[in-house]
């Protein structure tokens, strides 16, 4: 008998990715379905399946359920303006009316924790996307979930941001509204989970740490594990819409996401049933412990993450400088040529060393000139072959953190820096050609670290971008 295939929704995104990493781990035969498939399939493992299909199109979605036992639906809309909550209404209705006549036995679903009339529209619309799959009369497993602590993930980023950047806070009243946060690797777990539960089961389950806490008491365990000294003071008349600026002007969030994370963020997110301590074998962790795997992990995590999943999530490819996610910054963008991804990726296998950087290398010589007055390594590394890379490689004041042949390649820098940063390459088909997407990510120390990257933002955008370009003509010539 076939192993049961399970459809995953939102494959590129914080949950979703990395619950992708779990079902394969397990050796279950997983889809994903991606409005861009061309950019997640380079990131799945051999036995996994990526189609085309979104949610709001429902013609686009019966391949992809077909023959599926359990879908995971791990679709939201926030980003989308003032219409998200329609949108999550029209994808939701979709979905589940496509799952229905496929023959789905299952969907599991994570919404949102929250009680109450007076929900935020953000917490409302998640938990009513829980009833509207459940209408076409398909069994559905429904996670209803506060914030997720982990590195990466919006809410416990939000919480880094505010801690990290600011001694002294001035804090509006939700700082003093009760949440129960959850683990993303105890999140995953109950995910998991679910697939063993007998058939027919539908149900709701409210999960998060084993005790809640304010948001306060979040700011202060995470100021404490990373021996910062904070001071807080509340001020009542901080209104939801101050708030979203607030959090706009000291957070990675842009103001319309932050309104709609600041009315949640006044809905106690507690659970009340505790039944989900009986269905599963899960227990989850506390606040404190959390906090300390977060961070703990966040260098290997950080390793493994690709930015541009992200960044592809919402649509076309975006150029995108010096824009800030969590407290890093990021300058991604993309460039279409007509040749092959081998042809494509030769010059980035050379880049560096005798080769160059395919622009400005004057300036990449004077910035390790630079380095060496600081006591930095500089560029007299070179590489160890012209051709060949591996992981491990010095390549001048990099390091080859991450390499898969003719698809990606990420440097690790070297360099005395006010932070870390990394330089990534990917190369994915495209139609006839291929898409080459160019990604610096830097993760500044303080203020300081933020002072250096915007001083030298415009040299950033000329360099990046001439490079970039001259990426792709190099691999045309050599095509």
């Amino acid at each position: 008998m076939p192993a049961r295939l399970v459809l995953l929704t939102g494959a590129t995104g914080y949950v979703g990715g990395r619950l992708l990493h779990e079902l394969e781990s397990r050796g279950l035969r997983v889809r994903c379905l991606a409005r861009r498939p061309e950019w997640l399939r380079a990131r799945v493992g051999p036995r996994t399946e990526v189609v085309a299909g979104d949610v709001l199109d429902p013609n686009s979605l019966r391949a992809g359920l077909d023959s599926v036992h359990t879908a995971y639906y791990l679709v939201h809309s926030m980003g989308a303006g003032k219409e998200f909550e329609v949108r999550d209404r029209q994808g939701a209705r979709a979905f589940a009316q496509a799952a229905r006549q496929a023959g789905v036995r299952r969907i599991v679903y994570l919404g949102a924790l929250g009680r109450g009339e007076r929900l935020s529209p953000h917490l409302r619309s998640r938990q009513e996307v829980g009833h509207l799959l459940r209408e076409t009369g398909v069994p559905v497993v429904e996670f209803r979930a506060g914030i997720v602590i982990g590195s990466g993930s919006l809410s416990f980023e939000m919480i880094r941001a505010l801690v990290e950047r600011l001694p002294v806070m001035v804090t509006p009243r939700w700082v003093a509204t009760l949440t129960q946060p959850i683990a993303i690797e105890d999140l995953l777990a109950y995910l998991v989970a679910a697939l063993d539960l007998p058939e027919g089961s539908d149900a709701v389950y409210e999960i998060g740490a084993s005790a809640p806490c304010t948001y306060g008491d979040l700011m202060r365990e995470y100021a404490r594990q990373r021996g910062l000294r904070r001071m807080m003071i509340p001020v009542p008349v901080l209104t939801p819409r101050l708030s979203s600026l607030w959090l706009a002007l000291v957070t990675p969030l842009h103001a319309s996401i932050g309104r709609k994370l600041a009315d949640g963020l006044r809905n106690p997110t507690v659970v009340h049933d505790t039944s989900a301590l009986q269905a599963f074998e899960v227990r989850p962790r506390g606040v404190r412990e959390a906090v300390e795997r977060a961070l703990r992990c966040e260098d290997h995590e950080l390793a493994l993450t690709r930015w541009s999943d992200a960044l592809s999530a919402a649509g076309d490819p975006r150029s995108w400088g010096g824009v800030r996610f969590g407290s890093r910054i990021v300058d991604s963008r993309t460039a279409a040529t007509p040749v092959q991804p081998a042809a494509a990726f030769a010059p980035i296998r050379r880049i560096g060393g005798e080769h160059g950087w395919y622009a400005a290398d004057v300036l990449w010589r004077l910035r390790g000139a630079l380095d060496l007055l600081v006591g930095g390594v500089g560029v007299r590394r070179g590489r160890r072959d012209p051709e060949r890379l591996q992981v491990g490689d010095p390549l001048d004041f990099w390091r080859v953190e991450a390499f898969e042949p003719d698809r990606r390649l990420r440097l690790a820098a070297e360099m005395k820096l006010p932070g870390r940063a990394w330089l990534e390459f990917e190369v994915v088909r495209e139609g006839s050609g291929s898409m080459v997407r160019q990604t610096a990510l830097f993760d500044p120390t303080g203020l300081w670290g933020q002072i250096y990257w915007y001083t030298l933002y415009p040299v950033h955008q000329f360099v990046f971008a001439r490079m970039l370009r001259g990426i792709v003509a190099a691999g045309q010539r050599t095509a």
